[in-house]
């Protein structure tokens, strides 16, 4: 099963340090990290002694592959280990995650201030880890030994226990940040052109005019009050052309009642005004009908 943003006609991004999962107890979590680093373009996913094995069929296969929503060629290219030392062997830096101070004497840092040292590393040619303990207990004491800096999230400290995957999402998210640039993947786009002034004047003069006809302007004294008020709302929305046509559509349909029931009449009463110009404000652009796709 992939999610909602997969895109396999993309440029899928990979590198970055590798995810080094020590002693993990459950196939299911395995799964969840592997899809938090394909979130993040992170590749390098490795296993020491895990609790179930890793088997490549059968029932934990599958809870893996679940889990994993899309990300399964990161568990096909995972190395499994025996030992740490094995795991670590060709690695030049690693940092060590974990909640709890464990007297060592070795930097802490978190994600947002190791990734980019990271990063940076890489970008020189280092090779680096990160270290993630069993999901009941952590790394141990020996485990983080072997680590250069210690690696630990600013969470609740009443409860700063972090699910594997939860870990794994949060560190590479900083990777990714820190590799990659922190800019949104996509930017709104302009389905239409900002409203000149005479088409939003024109809408306000049909507005007012249906307002004053229904009582809307009371006490006559605070009418000029309420109009610059009401003006005021609209030009703080920075509307486009199909944001007149679409609110005069809706005004007409509200003053005019359903098509279905009551069809339009010929009146001076009820006719719209009209703009000065070839920016056609008419009732014929009406509701949502004529909207474009956004």
């Amino acid at each position: 099963m992939t999610g909602a943003g997969t895109d396999h006609s993309r440029e899928s991004l990979a590198g970055g340090p590798s995810i080094i999962l020590v002693r993990p107890q459950l196939a299911v979590n395995i799964g969840m990290c592997a899809r938090a680093m394909a979130n993040f373009g992170l590749s390098d996913l490795r296993l020491v002694a895990p609790r179930e094995g890793w088997p490549r069929e059968g029932r934990f296969k599958d809870e893996a592959e679940a889990a994993a929503a899309g990300a399964v060629h990161l568990l096909s290219s995972a190395r499994v280990f025996a030992t740490l030392a094995e795991a670590v062997a060709d690695l030049n830096f690693l940092w060590a995650t974990t909640a709890r101070e464990r007297g060592q004497h070795k930097r802490v840092v978190t994600p947002a201030e190791a990734m980019p040292e990271c990063a940076a590393r890489l970008g020189q040619g280092e090779r680096q880890g990160i270290l993630f303990g069993p999901e009941r207990t952590g790394l141990d004491n020996d485990d983080v030994a072997l680590a250069d800096a210690i690696l630990t999230f600013p969470v609740n400290p009443a409860y700063a226990s972090l699910n594997l995957a939860q870990a794994v999402l949060l560190t590479g998210y900083e990777w990714f940040q820190a590799a990659h640039g922190a800019a949104a993947p996509f930017q709104l786009t302009d389905y239409s052109p900002p409203a000149p002034r005479e088409m939003i004047l024109s809408f306000f003069d049909y507005l007012e005019a249906e307002l004053d006809r229904s009582g809307f302007f009371r006490p006559p004294g605070k009418a000029p009050v309420m109009r610059r008020n009401l003006r005021n709302i609209f030009h703080r929305m920075a509307l486009s052309e199909q944001d007149v046509r679409t609110l005069r559509g809706a005004v007409v349909r509200l003053v005019e009642g359903p098509r279905a029931l009551f069809p339009r009449k010929a009146s001076s009463q009820s006719a719209a005004p009209q703009p000065h110009s070839g920016h056609s404000c008419s009732d014929s652009l009406d509701e949502t009908a004529d909207t474009k796709s956004r």
